[in-house]
This record gives structure tokens, sequence and C-alpha cells, in this order.
């Protein structure tokens, strides 16, 4: 795995020795960041963005982001192993000062830590189990996290058959193998 586009360009992540997490694959990166930077149904622009980055893993999207100049990237990762990882390429990118993690489980203290900062882009890349898609998404929109023109984006498994919240307008839906990429918005 490796950053794609950006000031870091080419550079290489460290990942995980287990199956624990799924790392992002460069494939669907690939094609989330053409739609971002290229679809006539998405006006984004990553450069100056916040982001907040679920379930982030060792950080894929998110360092992605930095090299194309995100100005700040929050990292949440439940694991301790993936999390070493995060911090470790976070580093070796020298993406330190533009970081920040947050390793809890995100249902729990449900973003009160990050009450006063907006984001332009919220990733959530789930466990391809996890059911509780309609939580989550409420608790964003009930914390405000999402600046008024800001997006989400969900990488699912293909075959999932989400509730989402009534106020959630769907912008994009695609299908990459086994997975299927969701961009939207409150």
């Amino acid at each position: 795995m490796r950053i794609i586009g950006g000031l870091k360009k080419g550079k290489k992540l460290l990942l995980p020795d287990s199956k624990d997490t799924r790392p992002l694959k460069d494939i669907f990166k690939e094609s989330l960041f053409n739609i971002l930077d290229h679809s006539k149904h998405i006006r984004f622009r990553i450069k100056g963005s916040n982001i907040l980055d679920l379930f982030a893993g060792v950080g894929s999207f998110g360092l992605e982001c930095l090299s194309r100049e995100a100005n700040k990237v929050v990292f949440y990762e439940n694991s301790k192993f993936a999390t070493k990882i995060l911090i470790k390429n976070i580093q070796q990118l020298h993406f330190k000062d533009k970081s920040e993690i947050y390793e809890e489980d995100i249902y729990k203290n449900q973003f009160i830590i990050l009450e006063k900062i907006k984001f332009n882009i919220i990733f959530i890349d789930f466990p391809f189990k996890e059911k509780r898609v309609l939580e989550l998404l409420n608790n964003i929109k009930k914390n405000k996290l999402l600046k008024k023109d800001g997006l989400i984006s969900m990488h699912r498994f293909w075959k999932s058959k989400d509730v989402l919240p009534k106020t959630f307008k769907i912008l994009v839906e695609k299908k990459y193998g086994k997975s299927k990429l969701l961009i939207g918005t409150f």
C-alpha cells in the first residue's frame, strides 16, 4: 500500500501482519479520490480541509489527504495494534503536526471531545460486519461534526443493506469488487 497522490506520492505505508484490520486497497482509494476531484455531482477540495478518518486502521485515507495538503486529519482507531502502525506511518511521512489520534471506541464517547471541530469530509471505513451504521451517522449529525457543505464517505461490504438516516442524501454509490463506496451528506 502506498500514497497515490500529492506531496508524498509513491511513499509506502507500513501494514499490519495480522488480519485484524482490512487496509484500504489502492484501487478503491484511487476511485474515491477521482470522484472527489472530478465528479460533476460533487464539488470538493482536499487542500485546506479538515478530515475525520473513522476506523482509521493504519491511516491510508487520512494520510492520503495529508499528502494532498489537507489542513488536519483526526484519526479514530480502536485497535492498539493498528494505532501503533498508524503512529509510525504518521512519523515516517512527517505529518505529526497535522494529525490527532484517538484510540477509542467511537460508539462510547459519541465524539464529545470533537465538539469544537467541524469537518469537510468524514471517511468511515466500517468493519464489513458492523451493523451500527445508523447509530454512528446519527451521532455525527447530533454532534454537528460535518460542515454545512461537508461530505461523508463510507466503505461497506457490497451486500450491506444499511439503514441510513432519512435526512442523509446519497450523492454517489459505486461497487468495487466485494466493496462499495457511498458518498453523501445531511
